[in-house]
């Protein structure tokens, strides 16, 4: 219907990945996509992602090419690995500008943003596309210990909708993956493994 709301899904997949955990449950992506697809005019869902391009297998592919072909816009980039300074490897994989500047340029498209992510670094670009006549939902939790939202996030936000909160209807069931525990590569598919954490905020 032409007089719907138009809004955009901004996924960090890290740190949603990082959100749910905390929480003790698994994002079912099928799921989540109905429930805000009933919410009004959907325009886009992007979901953002670092990949460790050197591995063999990434556990995190199958999501990425199942969200690909089931309605998601996938936004990749290879990890970095660097030394810190006590001379430890790790790895790298920020998605803020990629997911800013897609942000900036659809503020123009939607009357609603609806970030799902935590991280306060965002802070100032909710503050710029409100600025924009959009209208900015932040999606993380206050429910785990220590909180997984920042709190000049949080206040910045035009609403908070806490995870805890969408879990019962974005969940993946326990005893679907009960059941499917034979089933390794299908439940790759819907749910993001430990390269996820690799590649979450520094």
């Amino acid at each position: 219907m032409p007089d719907q709301e138009r809004f955009a899904l901004f996924i960090d997949g890290a740190n949603l990945y990082a959100s749910a955990k905390s929480l003790g449950f698994d994002i079912d992506y099928k799921r989540l996509l109905r429930e805000f697809q009933g919410r009004g005019r959907l325009i886009r869902a992007y979901y953002y992602t670092a990949l460790v391009e050197d591995q063999e297998y990434s556990s995190i592919r199958p999501l990425v090419d199942w969200l690909d072909y089931n309605g998601y816009s996938v936004v990749t980039k290879p990890t970095k690995e660097f030394v810190d300074s006590t001379g430890r490897r790790k790895v790298k994989g920020n998605m803020d500008i990629e997911l800013a500047v897609t942000a900036m340029e659809m503020a123009a498209h939607i009357d609603q943003m609806v970030l799902f992510s935590g991280d306060g670094d965002f802070r100032s670009l909710v503050e710029a596309v409100q600025r924009q006549g959009v209208r900015v939902s932040v999606v993380s939790t206050v429910a785990s210990q220590p909180p997984m939202v920042a709190d000049e996030l949080r206040r910045q936000a035009d609403e908070f909708i806490d995870l805890a909160q969408l879990a019962p209807r974005i969940g993946r069931d326990p005893s679907e993956r009960a059941a499917r525990a034979g089933e390794p590569r299908r439940q790759a598919a819907v749910t993001p493994a430990a390269p996820q954490d690799e590649t979450g905020r520094e």
